[in-house]
């Protein structure tokens, strides 16, 4: 059985990630996409939200093959631990493969995991979890960026942190 791992953040899950995952259960028996910590973000929604979103968006769609979890340590470590040997990532045109390239080849090295780049959906690839955010936190209509479920959830910590801030 091969085994692929889809690690990100997903702070929210956007329609780009859900397409790139969904085209790697294509490839592989099983795919599990992992919500993972980035010291470099603080996250909108707590790691458990961002995996039952990630699942509802999934059975939406009809994914069956896919495990959705969480992990604070290193992806590679994930990986060994489920007997996966690829990770997928998905490549915009906006700088990705510098930022992915790197982190590719450290996988490789630490632990001979290998990454497969898959390329954006053109009509996606201007959306990004941050772009998102800072839409709906203007105001604007996010329909379509992230899965439905997704847009009242967000508009709903958008309020809850502007009350904060007042």
């Amino acid at each position: 059985m091969t085994k692929a791992v889809c690690p990100g953040s997903f702070d929210p899950v956007t329609a780009g990630h859900l397409d790139v995952i969904e085209r790697s259960t294509r490839f592989f028996d099983e795919v599990h996409v992992v919500v993972a910590v980035n010291a470099a973000k603080t996250p909108m929604f707590s790691a458990q939200t961002r995996v039952d979103i990630i699942r509802r968006a999934l059975v939406e769609r009809g994914c069956e093959n896919v495990v959705v979890s969480f992990t604070d340590g290193l992806i590679t470590d994930y990986c060994k631990q489920v007997g996966a040997t690829v990770i997928v990532k998905g490549l915009r045109q906006n700088g990705d493969y510098e930022a992915e390239l790197g982190m590719a080849l450290v996988n490789r090295q630490i632990a001979g995991i290998e990454t497969l780049f898959l390329p954006a959906n053109p009509v996606l690839e201007h959306i990004s979890s941050s772009i998102v955010k800072d839409v709906a936190r203007h105001g604007g209509d996010v329909t379509g960026m992230v899965p439905d479920c997704v847009v009242p959830m967000l508009n709903e910590a958008l309020h809850k942190e502007r009350i904060s801030h007042e």
